[in-house]
């Protein structure tokens, strides 16, 4: 279905430029969820750190990905 994104509250409809800043920033999380998962891979790694690490790039991911798209829920 074209434009789902329509049929939920909440959203609303992205410019060019905004698409394109939220498919840079999925691109990068891609990047950094392959970087944690190398991370992780190294024997002796405190895999804590790695966790709370992977948990704040989430969280900056998703605050990025809200400031572009500003839903209007909570």
């Amino acid at each position: 279905m074209e434009n789902q994104h329509r049929q939920i509250k909440g959203y609303r409809e992205l410019n060019q430029n905004e698409i394109a800043l939220m498919n840079e920033i999925k691109a990068k999380g891609a990047e950094l969820g392959e970087l944690v998962a190398r991370i992780r891979a190294v024997e002796g790694v405190d895999q804590r750190w790695v966790s709370i690490g992977a948990t704040d790039f989430q969280t900056g991911l998703m605050a990025l990905t809200r400031a572009v798209a500003q839903p209007t829920f909570f």
